[in-house]
């Protein structure tokens, strides 16, 4: 099987499955086979990269996007566990099941990846050319499907070349997916919820836990896992869009050149680059609201491309509050 230049396509052998661990180093994308669907890899801890992949997928806002990781000893490097998830994660992992979970402080994935939420979704899946590549590249790698947003998810490398020929790296070829639908996801902060439903039945995992599971509850303010509804990460400061200037009091978030002001500032990219806005969209709102001002001053921002998502958020972020 050949690519339009610009995207390699390998059969899943020890010599590409290393590649592939040295491109998501670099920054790369790749498509790998899951147990469930085709995954669009980045390293979990590059921003960029996270943002090159919304870019390639096309995807309309920034949700969480699910850590991949190879046993459930580099899960609890990024992730709290209660008792729930840990009987959940010895029963199921390797397997189609996502577990939503406090993150650790020092939990190493990027800001864009979670959303700018303090939870991470973990899974650690059940396919020897997945869990090879975890390894090889010996940390977390969000992979969402590896399609364009609103498409059907892939199971083949056919599948995935069909959408994203030329936009990314590399894609391994490990045949078709055994289950074809996405991993199921069950959220582990407090009463085990069923987030979505997946590869894995809802009867099996309460068979483990012992009780039901509960339901979610729809929040526009809560985006908790991918395939939910998309909200934002709220910051505590008011925000002002669109701003020319910031005024007295404000702190100012920039975008490309930035009017010469004294107060605290953060540019999301002094260069116009959209892909390093997204990267740092969610750590500079965090950071600006530590700052202790009551109001955010946001330059504009452009609509095309990631510019779209970008703006999205910052919209739902600024939309006023419920009381």
């Amino acid at each position: 099987m050949n690519a339009e230049p610009g995207t390699r396509v390998q059969r899943a052998e020890k010599q590409s499955i290393e590649a592939a661990a040295v491109a998501l180093r670099q920054g790369g994308l790749v498509a790998f086979p899951t147990e469930t669907v085709y995954g669009l890899g980045a390293d979990a801890g590059n921003g960029e990269a996270i943002a090159r992949l919304y870019a390639a997928k096309g995807r309309p806002a920034f949700n969480p996007l699910i850590a991949h990781v190879s046993d459930v000893v580099a899960a609890r490097r990024i992730a709290i566990f209660d008792h729930d998830a840990e009987r959940l994660a010895a029963a199921f992992w390797p397997g189609p099941l996502t577990l939503v979970l406090p993150k650790r402080p020092d939990c190493g994935v990027a800001d864009l990846a979670l959303a700018g939420l303090d939870t991470v979704a973990v899974r650690v899946p059940d396919h020897p050319v997945a869990l090879t590549l975890l390894k090889a590249f010996g940390g977390p790698v969000v992979a969402p499907s590896a399609n364009r947003s609103g498409h059907v998810s892939p199971t083949s490398a056919a599948h995935v070349l069909a959408d994203l020929r030329g936009l990314i790296d590399l894609v391994i070829d490990g045949g078709l997916c055994e289950v074809g639908v996405e991993s199921t996801i069950v959220s582990c902060l407090g009463e085990p919820t069923l987030l979505r439903p997946g590869g894995l039945a809802r009867e099996a995992i309460e068979r483990v836990l012992g009780h039901p599971l509960a339901a979610v509850v729809a929040a526009e303010e809560t985006p908790l896992a991918p395939g939910m509804l998309a909200s934002h990460y709220a910051p505590k400061a008011q925000l002002r869009l669109d701003a020319d200037a910031p005024r007295d009091g404000e702190a100012l978030l920039a975008f490309g050149p930035a009017p010469e002001f004294a107060g605290t500032t953060f540019n999301l990219s002094p260069r116009g680059d959209l892909i390093e806005a997204a990267a740092n969209l969610f750590s500079h709102l965090r950071a600006l609201d530590t700052s202790g001002a009551k109001t955010i001053a946001v330059m504009s921002v452009p609509h095309e491309g990631l510019g779209e998502a970008i703006n999205d958020r910052l919209a739902r972020a600024a939309a006023p509050r419920q009381r």
